[in-house]
């Protein structure tokens, strides 16, 4: 019955607020579950997750298997916070052991929501239709201004340049986006690149919210000056 779903989506909210509104700084990852242990991709993830947790930031997956199991795996051993937020599907069997902080959803957009209120950036590796799904979600989010704008960042410029050209030499160039739209997309190729596009976007957002409360707060002292 529907009203009662109303309640099953509530509790989901407030049990995915609750667990993760106190992890502090995080960078939520996404990439394929069919990802290979031992793949170089696999091994990317790890890296990945392992620098993410050394520059101060919690690791937020989709608690799955392959690209996300190796996010996960990197955070836990370097002794950060691995998160893995999973999904009720026939073909999954809960989290992957690496994430040592978990919620499994039932319902998809619960989840996303969790996704982007709580991380600073995305990084997304190579996968297929739910790492696109989960891209360009974030994408709508931040073009329409619904959150605060956050690097979402590609990571293998080999694997995703034709979807880039398809949406620079098609959808750009007859105006179905800008050229200031694509340029949310964010590419590199090493781990070290990701973890310095994020530290920048960090320190930009801490200066605008800084000149915001000094702005406030001349405001504030004009406001109550006698003269």
């Amino acid at each position: 019955m529907d009203p009662w779903r109303v309640l099953r989506i509530q509790s989901e909210f407030v049990e995915g607020f609750e667990m993760l509104a106190e992890i502090g700084p995080a960078v939520s990852v996404f990439g394929s579950a069919r990802t290979l242990p031992g793949s170089a991709e696999y091994e990317l993830g790890e890296e990945l997750g392992r620098a993410l947790v050394q520059a101060g930031y919690a690791v937020i997956t989709g608690g799955g298997p392959g690209a996300m199991e190796a996010a996960n795996k990197g955070a836990s051993t370097a002794g950060g916070v691995s998160i893995g937020l999973g999904i009720e599907l026939p073909f999954e069997q809960g989290l992957n052991p690496w994430a040592d902080l978990g919620i499994v959803f039932r319902y998809f957009f619960v989840r996303k929501t969790m996704f982007v209120k709580y991380a600073q950036a995305f990084v997304v590796l190579p996968g297929g239709f739910g790492t696109l799904d989960e891209l360009f979600e974030a994408l709508v989010l931040v073009q329409r201004q619904k959150v605060t704008a956050f690097p979402v960042i590609l990571m293998g410029t080999a694997y995703w340049r034709g979807l880039l050209n398809w949406l620079r030499n098609t959808m750009t160039a007859d105006n179905k986006i800008s050229a200031a739209e694509l340029d949310l997309i964010q590419v590199a190729d090493d781990v070290e690149e990701v973890v310095r596009l994020i530290k920048q976007s960090d320190d930009q957002r801490r200066c605008v919210e800084a000149e915001a409360v000094a702005v406030q707060t001349a405001a504030e002292q004009r406001a109550q000056s006698p003269g």
